[in-house]
């Protein structure tokens, strides 16, 4: 089963599940009975993690208006991690 959106222009949008390919131009809305187009949009768009839409949302911020960093932020510097390979190597 796919969901197919349609629009209908007194109530809105509105979803229908059917089966892959069965979908029509033109669906009844289901709250007025008018006629309502069908709508191609991405699928579950609103059924995004919160997480990744608060990425995006600092992304899009961070295109219009960046953040400047003007030092390092605070903590201690990890070395590296070091690679069991790099040890044979003769040192200077």
């Amino acid at each position: 089963m796919a969901t197919y959106e349609y629009r209908c222009l007194d109530c809105g949008s509105f979803e229908i599940h059917l089966p892959i390919g069965t979908a029509t131009a033109v669906c009844d809305c289901p709250v007025c009975h008018f006629p309502a187009p069908r709508v191609f949009s991405a699928p579950y768009l609103n059924q995004v993690p919160t997480g990744v839409t608060t990425a995006l949302a600092r992304e899009e911020q961070g295109r219009e208006a960046p953040e400047v960093v003007t030092s390092l932020p605070p903590g201690r510097r990890r070395p590296p991690p070091e690679h069991p390979a790099l040890r044979r190597l003769p040192r200077p």
